[in-house]
């Protein structure tokens, strides 16, 4: 065999191995993922086990972790003693970050006060399985309130929706769902209102029937509604509202004048005839005016 022909082939393949080698290097040092030396940590406050709304927070409630200074979530404390006494308007998990916006001020209540906003009330109406959705209600779901009675002006009961989209606070003394997610049967549901509409609220469950209908909570609409009557109920128009002393009176409707026609005439009375037998004939004639015939 040719020796220029074996240099050759040995020196393609010497640099085959090199370029292979080069290649496999670059090609690891890309794919294998560079360790984070993280240096730069910070403490923050988490849940030490699964804390409900209306819980008051306790030493025994949080620990301190550490999280790096870049990811650090705004609104997280360091000290855990910025959270302690600190009553909580939504639930946390366990091992998650306690944030300013899960807390409410020292002082604001227990229970379900702290999750009332500032300038909002919580007032409680009373329902059951038939007028209400008690066995369906959830807290955070949205309703809108029906109010039936009967008012003294009208002759029958009427039903209005005096207040729509109103939040509901708790079902009970239950401020969240069970276990399962699913709602527990109460007699009563608190729901947020404004002063007014507070109000409103209390009005109503003292000289009315309320009920309460469910809706989409991301239906923010507000519908505005005629109300309804009884006697719709049965295809009868409503029954107006009667009308006060010192009005005047409705003015009298005009009435249409009858037209009358004049009636047709008599027929004439039938001529008087006689019958006249002669023999085997028999004859007819005509006595009065208009001459005389036979038949």
């Amino acid at each position: 065999m040719d020796r220029r022909f074996l240099t050759v082939l040995g020196v393609s393949l010497l640099f085959a191995l090199v370029i292979s080698s080069v290649f496999y290097q670059m090609t690891a040092r890309a794919g294998s993922p560079k360790k984070a030396e993280v240096t730069d940590l910070r403490d923050i406050v988490v849940a030490a086990r699964p804390l409900s709304v209306g819980t008051t927070v306790k030493p025994a409630d949080i620990k301190l972790g550490k999280m790096p200074s870049s990811a650090f979530p705004k609104g997280a404390f360091t000290k855990p003693e910025e959270v302690i006494d600190r009553p909580l308007v939504s639930n946390i998990l366990m091992d998650e970050p306690i944030l300013e916006g899960r807390l409410a001020a020292r002082g604001s209540g227990l229970g379900l006060a702290p999750t009332i906003p500032v300038g909002m009330r919580g007032v409680t109406v009373r329902v059951n399985d038939v007028t209400g959705i008690a066995g369906f209600v959830l807290p955070g779901m949205r309703v809108d309130v029906l109010v039936t009675g009967h008012p003294p002006n009208s002759e029958g009961s009427v039903t209005t929706t005096p207040l729509q989209n109103m939040l509901v606070l708790s079902a009970g003394t239950v401020m969240q769902p069970d276990a399962r997610g699913q709602a527990m049967p109460s007699a009563n549901v608190t729901l947020l209102a404004t002063p007014e509409q507070a109000e409103t609220l209390t009005l109503a469950n003292a000289d009315t029937r309320i009920q309460l209908v469910l809706r989409n909570g991301s239906d923010q609409t507000i519908e505005k509604t005629p109300g309804r009557e009884i006697a719709e109920l049965y295809g009868e128009r409503a029954v107006h509202k009667k009308a006060p002393e010192n009005a005047a009176p409705p003015r009298p409707r005009s009435r249409p004048v009858p037209v009358v026609t004049a009636a047709p005439p008599p027929p004439p009375p039938p001529p008087d005839q006689i019958i006249v037998i002669r023999g085997t004939q028999k004859s007819v004639e005509i006595v009065g005016v208009g001459g005389n015939g036979s038949k």
